[in-house]
């Protein structure tokens, strides 16, 4: 399977609580920290709420 790089681009102080949740169940804490993760749709379900918040770059 394919990897995915995510990235978190922009904060979450003014988010709410679901997208902020879904931010840390990825594993991202920081501004500018990134994680790998396999290519599934439930990876791509996250990324698809808090797009505006991520990039992802396929690895």
């Amino acid at each position: 399977m394919a990897k995915l790089k995510i990235t978190l681009i922009k904060s979450t102080s003014k988010c709410n609580k679901n997208q902020k949740a879904t931010v840390e169940a990825l594993g991202l804490k920081k501004i500018r920290s990134f994680v790998e993760h396999e290519d599934t749709p439930q990876i791509r379900g996250m990324i698809k709420r808090v797009s505006h918040l991520v990039s992802v770059e396929e690895i």
